[in-house]
């Protein structure tokens, strides 16, 4: 039956595209399923992803059942044991008979996993389930600890509209809270925070669908979160300066911002030039371009890769800015959908009494196809195509975390940190040789030190850093709302990467370190588990920005850089071809 195959795939794009289940179901026509039936599979299965996936796993049958996905796993298991009308299919149907002749296992695991979270039935761990404000993880505690909300960010499309005409009309009826926290209470309580770092942006009461008002279908409002945001207000172009570069510009978000902030400045005579080397993603960013009214100051490059243009060329004497926002692991990412849910995936384990052969050779081919580097050749998944109505902020796919510390995940782990940060490097120093350029920002939406301030530290020692006069971009130069903000770079490691560089010597690496940490801009990811409370109050995913300006030079310094040939003109040797990360 195509429900469970539609479920299954709407599952795959939320953890993929980090869209919302309704977004993927509605804005989509030609499903074969009812579509309030997929929605509601969809978003129930989503909600008990973490307690079903656990006992999948304990069970081992994915293992055993080769024609179970994960996510097919996951639907059919939810219908099996929470749905009042049970799996709707036929009892002899083959996805039927793979999960219901393991039902007494499955049950067993079930009650085991009830059981570690502390509900004496099935319908209060519903309810813990059902409540927001409960601590459901998988690692057996129930300790009470709330898991981390979060509000659902909204950009106000200066191009189109101000703040205070969609204060006036799409938000008149929302009572005000002056902190991010405060949006967060009241159920459907309809409540906003007027954010005090980005201007033009207000955090919303998570449970509140704005898909379907007049100002989101008209562009005037962009639902983006508000660390993606930091990348263009800190490179913050001015009245007076040239073109901006969005070197990984699709979906657009980022690039929309840049060409607002053009407009507000009233900089008429700059534009915003974006490079996308998808074909698929280019005509998503040419989508995103016209909803947003950025035709007149956005040039879309669709199929260009930004390693692939020429920093001489002509086209490009008058950038002076470049928004650098590459593939990278996705490791802070966190799901947003319907107010912050998650799909948890179960892996092909054994069972307890020990592991089976094709258990082992199923996850050993699933982590080989992990590590695969994605072939642009790949055919879309239909579900995950998302329309120009539904447009939000789609950052990377996220790198799952080793699930032990064996030195396989570890291996793999870092392998795959090494391939994505050497791309960055090389696009960073790409960047670093346009001749007319004076800016550039650098962000991922990771967590992991090597993917960021290491990149940071790296370009800067390289010697087309150091030719031309590139440093980072210290904490008392940034624009307003990034100066205040409070999370900074790394120090400590930091310290510790400039003195094996130098040896253990080196006067001024303590110096260099605290004002390049201080430089560096952090949105740390939030663990419930943990009990931290940053994200209520911050109300971020895990992200990272840093700034770099140019001192000294002029438009006629591309000399010895720019005309070497080789490495790239001192960027680092790479012998293979462009890592092209996690791209959807």
């Amino acid at each position: 039956m195509s429900l469970y195959h539609e479920a299954a795939g709407i599952l795959q794009a939320v953890r993929r595209e980090q869209a919302s289940v309704k977004s993927l179901v509605f804005s989509k026509k030609g499903w074969k399923s009812d579509p309030k039936t997929l929605f509601a599979l969809s978003t129930e299965a989503a909600k008990w992803s973490d307690v079903l996936s656990e006992a999948l796993e304990k069970s081992g049958i994915l293992g055993v059942e080769k024609q179970l996905t994960p996510e097919l796993a996951l639907v059919l298991t939810h219908d099996l044991f929470l749905s009042k009308k049970g799996i709707a299919l036929p009892a002899s149907h083959g996805l039927y008979t793979s999960v219901s002749k393991h039902k007494v296992r499955l049950s067993a695991e079930l009650t085991k996993a009830r059981l570690r979270r502390g509900c004496a039935s099935l319908d209060q761990l519903r309810a813990k389930i059902d409540d927001p404000s409960s601590n459901i993880s998988a690692d057996g505690e129930s300790n009470g600890t709330a898991v981390a909300k979060y509000p659902r960010w909204v950009r106000i499309n200066t191009i189109k509209t101000s703040l205070q005409s969609q204060l006036d009309t799409t938000f008149a009826d929302y009572s005000r809270s002056s902190t991010v926290r405060g949006t967060l209470s009241g159920g459907n309580e309809k409540r906003l925070h007027i954010d005090k770092h980005i201007p033009n942006l207000l955090a919303i009461s998570p449970n509140i669908d704005l898909t379907t008002t007049k100002a989101y279908k008209s562009g005037q409002i962009i639902l983006q979160d508000k660390a993606s945001c930091f990348p263009a207000y800190l490179l913050n172009p001015g009245s007076s300066e040239g073109d901006v570069i969005d070197a990984c510009a699709a979906p657009g978000n980022k690039t929309t911002h840049l060409a607002a902030i053009l407009a507000e400045k009233d900089n008429q005579n700059a534009k915003v030039i974006a490079c996308e080397k998808n074909d698929l993603r280019s005509q998503t960013l040419a989508k995103m371009t016209k909803l947003a009214g950025g035709e007149k100051s956005i040039t879309v490059k669709a199929k260009q890769d930004f390693m692939r243009l020429d920093p001489s060329a002509k086209e490009f004497r008058n950038v002076t800015a470049l928004l650098l926002d590459p593939s990278c692991s996705g490791s802070g990412i966190v799901g947003r959908d319907g107010g912050g849910l998650t799909v948890h995936l179960p892996t092909s384990t054994s069972t307890d009494k020990g592991k089976s052969s094709s258990a082992t050779s199923s996850r050993g081919k699933k982590r080989k196809r992990q590590t695969d580097k994605p072939s642009p050749q790949q055919p879309t998944n239909p579900v995950t195509t998302i329309p120009t109505s539904a447009l939000e902020e789609q950052e990377e796919q996220p790198l799952e975390e080793p699930e032990s510390t064996s030195n396989s995940t570890t291996t793999t782990l870092q392998t795959r940190l090494t391939n994505l940060s050497t791309f960055q490097l090389r696009l960073l120093q790409h960047a670093m040789l346009f001749p007319s350029a004076r800016k550039i920002s650098y962000s991922t939406c990771s967590v992991h030190f090597q993917e960021n301030e290491n990149v940071v530290l790296r370009a800067l020692r390289s010697p087309v850093a150091r030719e031309r006069g590139w440093r980072v971009l210290r904490r008392e130069e940034q624009v307003d709302g990034m100066r205040r903000w409070g999370r900074r770079g790394w120090r400590g490691e930091c310290e510790r990467f400039l003195r094996e560089e130098e040896g253990g010597g080196g006067g001024n690496v303590g110096a260099l370190a605290e004002e390049v940490a201080e430089g560096c801009i952090r949105c740390e990811k939030e663990d419930g588990r943990r009990g931290e409370g940053t994200r209520d109050e911050e109300g971020t995913m895990g992200f990272f920005v840093a700034g770099f300006v140019r001192e000294g030079g002029g438009d006629d310094d591309r000399g010895s850089i720019a005309g070497r040939e080789g490495n790239g003109g001192g960027m680092e040797e790479d012998d293979d071809e462009e890592w092209e990360g996690f791209d959807d």
